[in-house]
């Protein structure tokens, strides 16, 4: 089975989604699930993960009712305020439901590039593991230091590091990102999410080669037993069709063995979130 663990549904409403800037004109409409159907069915994607790209628990809410209602929709990554005192009684309700798999917060956008080691914030993430929830891990490269020492705080909980910790692509500069990466990857309990790329490079003056560059420390750094392929879509379409993401992906690992492409494009998503 191969899965997109890593897409995004919304229903566009210029508030909640305020970080859509006057560049991204693209994404102000909806998407939803027959928007994706349509382009997974093109390119033989079986089955997706949701996440988060509001921090409110109405999105999480939608985002469970999408996957109740269609198939192919096999797990949600959603939000809770992990920093309030009270969250693990307000997760506890939605964590009965099956397809809730995964938290995440949008940790890139806080101005304080160690907010992820904050003590309320941690306390939240901890309450994960009674749940047996994953945390997905929403970062810049200047916040990967601290987001490994928050990683060492957590050594029984399951983590997943989205768009490969957003390294500057657009700046063609590796460190020390690249160095950081394979600390990251020194924990056993995190994987990589191979997505969110594109983006990170110059909107439509990317390069493949750039793109493999990248791929290939995170491919060293973490293995193919701990990467898995992701779309970003639609937030990706600001830089490349959900088509030519998955095409070039598919190029960067077919010199692996059939197994080790199988585990990027399936196998380790659904192992990682129980799918």
């Amino acid at each position: 089975m191969k899965i997109d663990s890593h897409h995004h549904f919304w229903n566009y409403d210029p508030i909640e989604y305020s970080w859509m800037n006057e560049n991204m004109g693209v994404l102000k409409r909806d998407f939803g699930p027959l928007d994706l159907k349509k382009e997974i069915d093109v390119v033989g994607i079986d089955g997706v993960v949701s996440v988060q790209a509001s921090q409110t628990i109405a999105e999480t809410e939608t985002l469970l009712r999408h996957a109740a209602e269609e198939a192919f929709i096999k797990g949600v990554v959603g939000w809770f305020p992990l920093a309030d005192e009270n969250v693990a009684e307000i997760m506890a309700p939605y964590a009965d439901n099956p397809l809730l798999k995964g938290v995440r917060h949008v940790v890139q956008d806080e101005p304080d590039d160690r907010f992820i080691l904050g003590e309320s914030f941690n306390r939240g993430v901890a309450s994960l593991k009674e749940f047996d929830l994953v945390y997905d891990i929403l970062i810049y490269e200047r916040q990967l230091a601290a987001s490994i020492e928050f990683v060492d705080m957590h050594p029984d909980l399951v983590f997943v590091l989205d768009h490969v910790a957003k390294p500057r692509i657009r700046d063609n500069l590796m460190e020390p990102w690249a160095t950081l990466m394979k600390q990251m990857a020194e924990r056993p309990n995190v994987t990589c999410k191979l997505s969110g790329m594109a983006t990170e490079g110059e909107w439509g003056n990317w390069t493949e080669s750039q793109m493999v560059s990248y791929m290939g420390v995170a491919l060293e750094a973490f293995g193919p037993d701990r990467l898995m392929f992701g779309s970003d879509w639609p937030v990706a379409l600001l830089a490349v069709d959900y088509s030519s993401w998955v095409g070039l992906v598919r190029r960067f690992i077919s010199t692996l063995s059939i197994d080790e492409q199988a585990a990027i494009e399936g196998g380790v998503a659904r192992r990682v979130y129980g799918l």
